[in-house]
This record gives C-alpha cells, structure tokens and sequence, in this order.
C-alpha cells in the first residue's frame, strides 16, 4: 500500500513499525534454523529500523522538540538511544552469522530496541498526541511514511542525525544504499 493510501496518522505510523519491529524479533527467538536466512532477516530488520530511525529524526523529532516544552531533552535522549542502536547494527552487518559475536550483538540490539520502543510508547507518542491536532498528526504521518520510502537501508552513524542535515544527505544515502542492495542481492 503506498504511503498516501494508509492511515498517516503519525502515532498510528509509529505503532505499526514497532508491532512489524517485534514481530521480526519474535520470528528470530524462535528460528535457530538455516543460519543463512537468519542472517537475512537480520538485514530486513536493520534496514527496517534504519529507514524508522531516520523518518523519526526528520520529521517526529523536530515536531516533539516544537511542541513539547522538554522536548529538546526527550529528543536528545532519543537521538543518543539511535545512535547507540545504529553503532550496534553497524558492527551486526559486518559480521557473518556464525562469527561468535552475531548472537551476543543480536541480543543486545532487540534488547535496546525494545526499551526505546517502551520508552516512546509509554511518554513521547502519548505526549505528541496530546499536543498536536489530528490534522498536524495525518501531516506528520505521511511526512514519515514517505520519507521511509526514500530512507537509507544500511547504518550509517555518523551521518547527520538532525535537519537540516538529515533531510539532504538522507535521501542521497537511501539511494546509494538501494544500489548496493541490489547488486549484492540484499532484499530489504
């Protein structure tokens, strides 16, 4: 479904990648099976949190630091729990699924992954609920859902994390990433 036919609202964006987040990492507690395609789907679940990642920086973020009065404070909380997730999938893609610290850095990933996605859910998306109207959450949903489809797959974590930076190198990165997806065959 393309992002102008879905449900924009932004809290509504936010929950359904956390539920397709958790439900990857379900399906990786379970599966001990072909390590090969664990390892693929550990590469769908970085490229998914990356492209979140980034829509969350361009356009959740800034509108949380607009309109809640601590919101710079939640916001660089936020940013520095990214750029710690972003380390650990940058050292995770790196490495094979049998090399001994695969597991170990996986764990620690959906662990971390799961308490900032606790951490949102139970302030930050209650709060910008509370202080944005319907029609600035629909706007700030499909700013969102769009820029997923232009985000970058890969981790990159020292690329600019705020804008402006972020809405003009972002979508130059996404691309490069689409090509070096595709020519080594990565599915995303």
């Amino acid at each position: 479904m393309a992002a102008a036919e879905q449900n924009t609202d932004l809290i509504e964006v936010i929950l359904k990648d956390h539920r397709e987040v958790e439900a990857a990492f379900v399906e990786l507690e379970e599966r001990t099976g072909d390590p090969r395609a664990r390892k693929d789907l550990v590469d769908h679940v970085i490229a998914e949190l990356v492209r979140h990642s980034v829509a969350e920086e361009q356009f959740m973020y800034p509108a949380a630091r607009s309109r809640l009065p601590d919101g710079d404070d939640i916001v660089d909380h936020e940013l520095q729990e990214h750029a710690e997730a972003e380390e650990v999938m940058k050292r995770l893609e790196g490495l094979g699924p049998d090399d001994p610290q695969f597991e170990p850095l996986l764990k620690q990933l959906m662990d971390d992954i799961r308490h900032h996605i606790s951490e949102e859910e139970g302030d930050l998306l209650p709060r910008l609920k509370a202080a944005c109207d319907r029609k600035e959450l629909q706007e700030l949903g499909h700013k969102v859902a769009v820029a997923k489809e232009f985000a970058p797959t890969r981790p990159h974590p020292h690329a600019p994390d705020t804008p402006p930076g972020n809405l003009i190198l972002g979508p130059g990165v996404g691309f490069i990433d689409k090509i070096r997806d595709t020519l080594s065959h990565r599915e995303v």
